[in-house]
């Protein structure tokens, strides 16, 4: 644990805005930058594919033009493409196939949003094409082609942006840095939770991947897990089907540390307003965070977050207290953010290719698909 003081809540509260988890250093001296002038040069991207849940983010990054120059968007099935193009998040962009994309001068970066199933190859393409990548979760279900991914990606100093949509969520970066500062003194349990309430239609299109509810919803809490206290010595899973479609629809999994610590991660389609009991909970011998729920409003970057001590400490007063967050913005609007400055070279990734892989390892073993 770090043990550095923050004087007062004000400047704690500033500090943990602009923090970011992990600050494992991978960049080279040749990483690719870019020359600077008056004004930041745009970025050129493009998204390849639309068919993953969360391909809908290019609405946020349509939004940061100061940063990004999207070129244009690729989509080679004709069934995911006529159905994306009547979403108000790709009005108005050129549409193209895989290769034209990849082959556009002057591009630096893709956004890789293709069906769940399809992320992997699809990212290796754009990898081995020299692109830096934003690739959505999870990433595949196959540790040694993912582990495949990041090395190439790593051996040309290619960036890999998971997209994690918790990590630039302002109250769990305060809990972050919270940990990482010791103001919770020794961390010895974290409870988490992801569910929501799902019908016929979804639970069918879970049913397609094999460690089911948890293999969409758990692995987000895993990168939090991960973030917080690195790799766990022990995984314990527990799938459980509450219906007879065959789904794993609730699951606990716990995580063992040294020294005692655990985790405990639920996930679950079928309760009832769960959005709203999505929570992470951090207990450290000398107080408690609890963010509950995650975040306020669907796809919304913000947290209504409890921090309670033993003692008055850094600004914060003994017991429970509400923490004010920053305004809420739309989810993925700081990760793009942050994608940006990376490629910029303004700042390191900081989630290294180790971090990504080890919560692709958790959260297989997780899911039972042991490599």
């Amino acid at each position: 644990m770090l043990k550095k003081n923050l004087t007062s809540r004000r400047h704690f509260l500033e500090a943990s805005a602009l923090f970011v988890a992990g600050t494992t250093n991978y960049l080279s001296s040749d990483q690719q930058k870019f020359t600077f002038a008056n004004e930041k040069p745009k970025i050129k991207i493009g998204q390849l594919g639309t068919g993953h849940m969360h391909a809908y983010k290019m609405g946020d990054l349509r939004r940061l033009s100061n940063d990004f120059e999207v070129v244009g968007i690729a989509e080679d099935d004709p069934q995911l493409r006529a159905s994306a193009e009547k979403q108000a998040c790709y009005r108005g962009l050129k549409w193209m196939s895989s290769e034209e994309l990849l082959a556009i001068p002057e591009l630096q970066a893709v956004g890789v949003e293709t069906e769940e199933h399809s992320l992997l190859p699809a990212a290796l393409r754009c990898i081995r094409a020299g692109k830096h990548i934003h690739l959505d979760k999870p990433a595949g279900e196959s540790l040694p082609e993912f582990k495949q991914l990041l090395d190439e990606a790593k051996a040309k100093n290619l960036t890999v942006q998971m997209g994690y949509m918790y990590r630039n969520n302002p109250a769990i970066q305060f809990c972050i840095k919270s940990v990482k500062d010791g103001l919770l003194g020794t961390v010895f349990d974290i409870d988490a939770v992801m569910s929501r309430y799902d019908g016929n239609q979804f639970r069918q299109i879970l049913k397609g991947f094999k460690g089911g509810t948890a293999y969409i919803f758990i692995c987000h809490l895993i990168d939090l897990v991960v973030t917080l206290l690195g790799e766990p010595e022990k995984i314990h899973p527990f799938p459980r089907c509450t219906r007879n479609d065959g789904l794993v629809d609730n699951m606990v999994t716990v995580f063992e540390y040294p020294n005692g610590c655990i985790a405990t991660l639920r996930t679950s389609v079928t309760e009832v307003e769960g959005f709203q009991r999505r929570h992470l909970t951090v207990c450290g011998d000398k107080g408690t965070i609890i963010i509950q729920p995650l975040e306020t409003a669907g796809n919304i970057s913000n947290g209504v977050l409890r921090l309670a001590l033993n003692e008055d400490r850094n600004g914060f007063k003994k017991g429970y207290q509400t923490v004010p967050m920053p305004t809420a913005k739309n989810r993925y609007e700081d990760q793009w953010s942050e994608f940006a400055q990376i490629l910029r070279g303004e700042i390191v990734n900081p989630y290294s290719y180790e971090h990504d892989f080890i919560v692709q390892k958790c959260l297989l073993e997780t899911c039972g698909l042991n490599q």
